[in-house]
Protein backbone atom coordinates (compact mmCIF):
# COMPACT_ATOMS: atom_id res chain seq x y z
CA UNK A 1 0.00 0.00 0.00
CA UNK A 2 2.87 2.37 0.76
CA UNK A 3 4.34 1.72 -2.67
CA UNK A 4 0.99 2.47 -4.27
CA UNK A 5 0.64 5.82 -2.48
CA UNK A 6 4.22 6.98 -2.95
CA UNK A 7 4.26 6.27 -6.66
CA UNK A 8 0.71 7.25 -7.54
CA UNK A 9 1.94 10.07 -9.79
CA UNK A 10 5.39 8.83 -10.83
CA UNK A 11 6.36 8.01 -14.40
CA UNK A 12 8.58 5.10 -15.37
CA UNK A 13 10.14 5.19 -18.84
CA UNK A 14 11.88 2.39 -20.69
CA UNK A 15 14.05 3.36 -23.63
CA UNK A 16 17.55 4.07 -24.80
CA UNK A 17 20.35 6.11 -23.29
CA UNK A 18 22.70 6.73 -26.17
CA UNK A 19 25.77 8.50 -27.46
CA UNK A 20 24.66 10.44 -30.53
CA UNK A 21 26.78 11.85 -33.34
CA UNK A 22 24.84 14.47 -35.26
CA UNK A 23 25.20 16.64 -38.30
CA UNK A 24 22.64 19.37 -39.05
CA UNK A 25 22.79 22.59 -41.13
CA UNK A 26 23.67 24.27 -37.81
CA UNK A 27 26.75 22.19 -36.99
CA UNK A 28 28.16 18.85 -35.83
CA UNK A 29 28.38 17.09 -32.47
CA UNK A 30 30.10 13.81 -31.57
CA UNK A 31 29.10 11.36 -28.81
CA UNK A 32 26.66 13.70 -27.10
CA UNK A 33 24.04 12.46 -24.64
CA UNK A 34 20.93 11.16 -26.42
CA UNK A 35 18.44 8.32 -26.53
CA UNK A 36 14.65 8.09 -26.31
CA UNK A 37 14.56 7.65 -22.52
CA UNK A 38 16.78 10.73 -22.01
CA UNK A 39 14.67 13.03 -24.21
CA UNK A 40 11.45 11.75 -22.60
CA UNK A 41 12.81 12.19 -19.05
CA UNK A 42 14.13 15.70 -19.67
CA UNK A 43 10.59 16.82 -20.58
CA UNK A 44 8.62 14.77 -18.03
CA UNK A 45 10.76 15.95 -15.06
CA UNK A 46 9.09 19.38 -15.11
CA UNK A 47 5.84 17.80 -13.91
CA UNK A 48 6.56 14.65 -11.92
CA UNK A 49 9.10 12.17 -10.58
CA UNK A 50 10.73 10.24 -13.43
CA UNK A 51 12.33 6.79 -13.25
CA UNK A 52 14.51 5.83 -16.20
CA UNK A 53 14.99 2.19 -17.24
CA UNK A 54 17.79 1.56 -19.73
CA UNK A 55 21.27 0.10 -20.21
CA UNK A 56 24.65 1.68 -20.98
CA UNK A 57 28.11 0.23 -21.40
CA UNK A 58 31.11 0.80 -19.16
CA UNK A 59 32.34 3.35 -21.72
CA UNK A 60 29.46 5.70 -20.84
CA UNK A 61 30.84 9.06 -19.64
CA UNK A 62 30.49 9.75 -15.91
CA UNK A 63 29.63 13.38 -16.65
CA UNK A 64 26.39 12.30 -18.34
CA UNK A 65 25.33 10.26 -15.29
CA UNK A 66 26.07 13.30 -13.11
CA UNK A 67 24.04 15.49 -15.49
CA UNK A 68 20.97 13.18 -15.25
CA UNK A 69 21.32 13.02 -11.46
CA UNK A 70 21.41 16.82 -11.23
CA UNK A 71 18.15 16.90 -13.20
CA UNK A 72 16.52 14.64 -10.55
CA UNK A 73 15.98 11.77 -12.96
CA UNK A 74 15.82 8.45 -11.09
CA UNK A 75 18.59 6.12 -12.27
CA UNK A 76 17.99 3.14 -9.94
CA UNK A 77 17.18 0.97 -12.98
CA UNK A 78 19.84 2.28 -15.34
CA UNK A 79 22.08 -0.75 -15.80
CA UNK A 80 25.78 -0.26 -16.48
CA UNK A 81 27.18 -3.41 -18.05
CA UNK A 82 30.43 -4.49 -19.66
CA UNK A 83 30.53 -3.47 -23.31
CA UNK A 84 29.78 -0.52 -25.58
CA UNK A 85 26.95 1.98 -25.12
CA UNK A 86 24.32 2.18 -27.89
CA UNK A 87 25.45 4.71 -30.49
CA UNK A 88 23.50 6.43 -33.24
CA UNK A 89 24.85 8.72 -35.96
CA UNK A 90 22.46 10.78 -38.04
CA UNK A 91 22.25 13.74 -40.37
CA UNK A 92 19.54 16.30 -41.11
CA UNK A 93 19.40 18.31 -44.33
CA UNK A 94 17.23 21.05 -45.78
CA UNK A 95 14.01 21.44 -43.78
CA UNK A 96 15.34 18.85 -41.28
CA UNK A 97 12.04 16.95 -41.34
CA UNK A 98 13.63 13.52 -41.42
CA UNK A 99 16.83 12.07 -39.99
CA UNK A 100 19.15 10.17 -42.28
CA UNK A 101 20.66 7.35 -40.22
CA UNK A 102 24.36 7.03 -40.98
CA UNK A 103 25.31 4.40 -38.42
CA UNK A 104 23.78 2.38 -35.58
CA UNK A 105 25.81 0.39 -33.06
CA UNK A 106 23.57 -1.57 -30.69
CA UNK A 107 26.32 -2.55 -28.23
CA UNK A 108 24.92 -3.62 -24.85
CA UNK A 109 21.34 -3.24 -26.13
CA UNK A 110 21.58 -6.64 -27.85
CA UNK A 111 21.37 -8.54 -24.54
CA UNK A 112 19.34 -6.02 -22.51
CA UNK A 113 16.46 -7.18 -20.33
CA UNK A 114 15.02 -4.46 -18.08
CA UNK A 115 15.02 -5.03 -14.32
CA UNK A 116 13.12 -2.81 -11.91
CA UNK A 117 12.67 -2.83 -8.14
CA UNK A 118 9.49 -3.72 -6.26
CA UNK A 119 8.65 -0.09 -5.61
CA UNK A 120 8.82 0.78 -9.33
CA UNK A 121 6.44 -2.05 -10.23
CA UNK A 122 3.60 -0.04 -8.64
CA UNK A 123 4.12 3.12 -10.68
CA UNK A 124 0.93 4.18 -12.42
CA UNK A 125 2.27 5.94 -15.51
CA UNK A 126 4.42 3.89 -17.86
CA UNK A 127 6.02 4.88 -21.15
CA UNK A 128 7.65 2.34 -23.45
CA UNK A 129 9.87 4.43 -25.72
CA UNK A 130 11.18 3.09 -29.01
CA UNK A 131 12.88 -0.30 -28.49
CA UNK A 132 12.52 -3.93 -29.55
CA UNK A 133 8.83 -4.76 -28.76
CA UNK A 134 9.93 -7.88 -26.87
CA UNK A 135 11.97 -5.69 -24.48
CA UNK A 136 8.95 -3.36 -24.13
CA UNK A 137 6.77 -6.37 -23.33
CA UNK A 138 9.21 -7.63 -20.68
CA UNK A 139 8.94 -4.35 -18.75
CA UNK A 140 5.16 -4.21 -19.11
CA UNK A 141 4.92 -7.74 -17.68
CA UNK A 142 6.70 -6.53 -14.53
CA UNK A 143 4.22 -3.72 -13.81
CA UNK A 144 1.56 -4.42 -11.17
CA UNK A 145 -1.40 -2.15 -11.92
CA UNK A 146 -0.56 0.71 -14.29
CA UNK A 147 -3.16 3.40 -14.87
CA UNK A 148 -1.82 4.65 -18.23
CA UNK A 149 0.67 2.91 -20.52
CA UNK A 150 2.07 4.70 -23.56
CA UNK A 151 4.18 3.21 -26.35
CA UNK A 152 6.32 4.51 -29.18
CA UNK A 153 7.93 2.40 -31.90
CA UNK A 154 9.50 2.76 -35.35
CA UNK A 155 9.23 1.40 -38.88
CA UNK A 156 12.13 -1.03 -38.32
CA UNK A 157 10.10 -3.01 -35.73
CA UNK A 158 7.00 -2.90 -37.95
CA UNK A 159 8.96 -4.68 -40.67
CA UNK A 160 11.08 -7.04 -38.60
CA UNK A 161 8.99 -7.77 -35.48
CA UNK A 162 5.45 -6.92 -36.57
CA UNK A 163 3.78 -9.76 -34.64
CA UNK A 164 5.59 -8.85 -31.39
CA UNK A 165 4.70 -5.18 -31.87
CA UNK A 166 1.00 -5.91 -32.45
CA UNK A 167 0.96 -8.12 -29.35
CA UNK A 168 2.43 -5.44 -27.08
CA UNK A 169 0.16 -2.77 -28.62
CA UNK A 170 -2.89 -4.75 -27.44
CA UNK A 171 -1.81 -4.11 -23.83
CA UNK A 172 -1.22 -0.34 -23.97
CA UNK A 173 -3.50 2.70 -23.68
CA UNK A 174 -1.63 5.27 -25.80
CA UNK A 175 0.19 4.71 -29.06
CA UNK A 176 2.34 7.54 -30.44
CA UNK A 177 3.59 7.30 -34.02
CA UNK A 178 4.78 9.66 -36.70
CA UNK A 179 2.79 10.02 -39.94
CA UNK A 180 4.84 7.51 -41.94
CA UNK A 181 4.70 4.88 -39.18
CA UNK A 182 0.95 5.32 -38.63
CA UNK A 183 0.22 4.88 -42.36
CA UNK A 184 2.60 1.92 -42.68
CA UNK A 185 1.31 -0.03 -39.68
CA UNK A 186 -2.36 0.61 -40.51
CA UNK A 187 -2.03 0.11 -44.26
CA UNK A 188 -4.13 3.26 -44.77
CA UNK A 189 -3.41 6.36 -46.87
CA UNK A 190 -5.39 8.85 -44.74
CA UNK A 191 -4.42 9.81 -41.18
CA UNK A 192 -7.91 9.68 -39.64
CA UNK A 193 -8.52 6.26 -41.19
CA UNK A 194 -5.07 5.20 -39.98
CA UNK A 195 -5.89 6.34 -36.43
CA UNK A 196 -9.23 4.52 -36.52
CA UNK A 197 -7.51 1.35 -37.74
CA UNK A 198 -4.78 1.58 -35.06
CA UNK A 199 -7.47 2.12 -32.41
CA UNK A 200 -8.96 -1.25 -33.39
CA UNK A 201 -5.64 -2.96 -32.57
CA UNK A 202 -6.09 -2.00 -28.91
CA UNK A 203 -4.84 1.41 -27.71
CA UNK A 204 -7.70 3.73 -26.65
CA UNK A 205 -5.64 6.78 -27.62
CA UNK A 206 -3.75 7.28 -30.87
CA UNK A 207 -1.39 10.26 -31.21
CA UNK A 208 0.06 10.92 -34.65
CA UNK A 209 3.07 13.25 -34.62
CA UNK A 210 3.37 15.38 -37.73
CA UNK A 211 6.70 17.13 -37.03
CA UNK A 212 6.57 20.85 -37.85
CA UNK A 213 2.83 20.42 -38.62
CA UNK A 214 1.93 19.45 -35.06
CA UNK A 215 -0.05 16.55 -33.71
CA UNK A 216 -3.31 14.68 -34.29
CA UNK A 217 -5.10 13.04 -31.34
CA UNK A 218 -7.71 10.34 -31.89
CA UNK A 219 -9.95 8.49 -29.42
CA UNK A 220 -13.52 7.16 -29.39
CA UNK A 221 -14.56 10.25 -27.40
CA UNK A 222 -13.03 13.03 -29.46
CA UNK A 223 -10.53 14.06 -32.13
CA UNK A 224 -8.15 16.95 -31.45
CA UNK A 225 -5.37 18.62 -33.41
CA UNK A 226 -2.71 21.18 -32.52
CA UNK A 227 -0.06 22.80 -34.68
CA UNK A 228 3.57 22.72 -33.61
CA UNK A 229 4.80 25.80 -31.76
CA UNK A 230 6.48 28.01 -34.40
CA UNK A 231 10.24 27.74 -33.77
CA UNK A 232 12.66 30.11 -35.53
CA UNK A 233 15.97 28.62 -34.41
CA UNK A 234 15.69 24.93 -35.25
CA UNK A 235 19.04 23.35 -34.33
CA UNK A 236 18.47 19.60 -33.87
CA UNK A 237 15.12 17.77 -34.23
CA UNK A 238 16.46 14.57 -32.58
CA UNK A 239 14.20 13.42 -29.74
CA UNK A 240 11.36 15.86 -30.47
CA UNK A 241 8.80 13.02 -30.42
CA UNK A 242 10.19 11.64 -27.15
CA UNK A 243 10.17 15.14 -25.67
CA UNK A 244 6.51 15.52 -26.72
CA UNK A 245 5.69 12.19 -25.04
CA UNK A 246 7.52 13.28 -21.87
CA UNK A 247 5.53 16.52 -21.61
CA UNK A 248 2.28 14.68 -22.37
CA UNK A 249 2.74 11.78 -19.91
CA UNK A 250 4.44 13.94 -17.28
CA UNK A 251 1.53 16.38 -17.13
CA UNK A 252 -1.08 13.61 -16.97
CA UNK A 253 0.84 11.97 -14.13
CA UNK A 254 0.95 15.29 -12.28
CA UNK A 255 -2.80 15.93 -12.44
CA UNK A 256 -3.62 12.19 -12.22
CA UNK A 257 -6.78 12.67 -14.32
CA UNK A 258 -7.72 11.71 -17.87
CA UNK A 259 -10.58 14.06 -18.73
CA UNK A 260 -10.70 15.51 -22.29
CA UNK A 261 -9.66 18.91 -20.87
CA UNK A 262 -6.62 17.39 -19.12
CA UNK A 263 -5.65 15.40 -22.20
CA UNK A 264 -5.81 18.50 -24.42
CA UNK A 265 -3.65 20.43 -21.96
CA UNK A 266 -1.20 17.52 -21.79
CA UNK A 267 -0.91 17.56 -25.61
CA UNK A 268 -0.22 21.30 -25.49
CA UNK A 269 2.51 20.74 -22.89
CA UNK A 270 3.98 18.03 -25.13
CA UNK A 271 4.05 20.42 -28.09
CA UNK A 272 5.74 23.09 -25.97
CA UNK A 273 8.41 20.85 -24.42
CA UNK A 274 9.25 19.53 -27.90
CA UNK A 275 9.59 23.12 -29.15
CA UNK A 276 12.31 23.81 -26.57
CA UNK A 277 14.05 20.49 -27.21
CA UNK A 278 14.74 21.25 -30.90
CA UNK A 279 16.54 24.56 -30.22
CA UNK A 280 19.79 22.90 -29.12
CA UNK A 281 21.85 19.79 -29.74
CA UNK A 282 20.75 16.81 -27.64
CA UNK A 283 19.20 17.89 -24.32
CA UNK A 284 21.29 21.06 -23.95
CA UNK A 285 18.46 23.53 -24.66
CA UNK A 286 15.72 21.88 -22.60
CA UNK A 287 18.14 21.43 -19.69
CA UNK A 288 18.29 25.21 -19.25
CA UNK A 289 14.53 25.82 -19.35
CA UNK A 290 12.30 26.44 -16.31
CA UNK A 291 8.67 25.44 -15.80
CA UNK A 292 7.89 29.17 -15.75
CA UNK A 293 9.23 29.50 -19.32
CA UNK A 294 7.25 26.43 -20.38
CA UNK A 295 4.04 27.91 -18.94
CA UNK A 296 4.74 31.21 -20.67
CA UNK A 297 5.10 29.45 -24.03
CA UNK A 298 1.94 27.42 -23.33
CA UNK A 299 0.06 30.70 -22.97
CA UNK A 300 1.56 31.95 -26.25
CA UNK A 301 0.51 28.73 -27.98
CA UNK A 302 -3.06 29.11 -26.70
CA UNK A 303 -3.18 32.63 -28.19
CA UNK A 304 -1.85 31.34 -31.52
CA UNK A 305 -4.54 28.64 -31.83
CA UNK A 306 -7.55 30.55 -30.46
CA UNK A 307 -9.91 32.30 -32.87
Amino acid sequence: DNYRQVHKMSVIVLGTVALDTLKTPQGKRKDILGGSAVHFSMAARFFTEVNLVAVVGNDFPRRYLDFLNRKDIGLDSLMITRGKTFRWAGEYRGSQNKAITLKTQLGVLTSFRPQINESQRWMKYVFLANLDPEIQRSLLDQMRAPKLVGLDSMDYWMRHKRRSLLRVLKGVDVYTANETEALELSGESNLINAARSLRRIGPAIIIIKKGEHGVLFYSDQFVFSLPAYPVENLIDPTGAGDSFAGGFMGYLAKVDRLSPKDIKRAIAYGVVTASFNVTGFGPEAISKVSLKQIDKRLLQLSKIVTF
